[in-house]
């Protein structure tokens, strides 16, 4: 495990101030790059996240699908997590809070975009970071990749119609298009120049090549990530030091949510009786979000000062403790498991 993998933490964190710092201190830098917009797609943003998401997409092995009768309980467990149950929680807790308990505490418009923001969250679990949390807790490499490409081809179909879905019923008005062309950006197109890539790779030297490929995008990989978390907290750095009670607000009900997902999760793991190399990454990916897809619709659909965007960007400031704290869990409660799959 790299020196990135091993403090993660640390590296987001630096990012998160550094982001704030640069935002308050250059703000016309930050609205200059917020101006860069084609139908409502920040470009730099856009960018920053296919370098993030491409080398995860040519990681993903579409051909291992075929393994996945041989232990199909692990991916069930995923698909129901992820499809029946993620959303529609995150769903009625953003209501819950932003409509009930925190209803005198932000207005109503406001109210609405954060519920939004949680929406996006809650419909789009993790891609890339997964095969992080995976390795973190020993997770089955090959299984992983199964699960996660199976739930990229389930995302392709159903991110757009599940989100405004939920969107709708919770009042607020999503144009199609745009959310289309968002999981069409985000998802479809990385993951046909993923699955182009690895194919011609393979016509060398296999998954030597492929590996020898992978190694040498991860520090752009890495790149990418820390400057999308500079500029998403620079583009909200006002909001975040003169409404910290917003951020708080808006992370707790994410926190409930993400540790209330793993509960249910890790349980019915174990009354399935899966090993714990596969209970890990099935629970895993569905606690855990696909924050650069969350954010880039969230920024196309509300705007990049939205509160929309804002809840998604809270998604990122939590996730990384909360899922760090969950693989502690999953460390230190293997015995509670049947042998590892092999």
């Amino acid at each position: 495990m790299g020196i990135f993998e091993r403090y993660l933490s640390v590296w987001v964190a630096l990012s998160i101030s550094l982001g704030v710092i640069l935002g308050l201190w250059q703000p016309e830098v930050f609205q200059t790059i917020a101006g860069f917009e084609v139908a409502h797609v920040n470009i730099v943003v856009a960018v920053f996240i296919w370098v993030i998401i491409y080398p995860m997409m040519v990681q993903i092995d579409f051909s291992a699908i075929k393994n996945v009768g041989k232990n199909p309980k692990g991916l069930l467990l995923t698909i129901v997590i992820n499809w029946l149950i993620k959303p529609f929680t995150m769903a009625g807790l953003g209501w819950l809070f932003f409509n009930i308990l925190f209803a005198d505490l932000v207005d109503p418009t406001s109210a609405q975009e954060y519920i939004a923001g949680m929406i996006l969250l809650g419909v789009a679990p993790c891609t890339a970071m997964v095969f992080v949390w995976s390795q973190l807790t020993k997770g089955d490499p090959n299984y992983t990749l199964v699960q996660v490409s199976v739930n990229d081809v389930i995302m392709i179909f159903a991110f757009a119609p599940i989100s405004a879905f939920l969107l709708g019923v919770s009042d607020i008005q999503v144009p199609w298009e745009t959310l289309l062309i968002s999981v069409a950006l985000y998802v479809l197109l990385p993951l046909i120049a993923g699955v182009l890539t690895r194919k011609m790779l393979n016509k060398g030297q296999g998954e030597h090549t492929v590996n020898q490929f992978l190694s040498s995008l991860k520090p752009w990989s890495v790149i990418g990530l820390l400057a999308t978390v500079v500029l998403l907290f620079g583009f909200q750095a006002n909001t975040i030091i003169s409404e910290p009670e917003t951020i708080a607000l808006v992370a707790i009900p994410l926190m409930i949510q993400t540790y209330g997902i793993f509960l249910i999760a890790y349980l019915a793991a174990k009354w399935m009786k899966l090993p714990h190399n596969i209970a890990a990454p099935a629970c895993l990916i569905g606690t855990s979000n696909f924050f650069e897809l969350a954010v880039a619709v969230a920024i196309s659909l509300f705007g990049l000062h939205s509160g929309a965007a804002l809840a998604t960007v809270v998604g990122v400031l939590v996730e990384v403790p909360v899922m760090l704290s969950l693989v502690y869990i999953i460390n230190h409660t293997q015995n509670w498991f049947g042998e590892n799959h092999g």
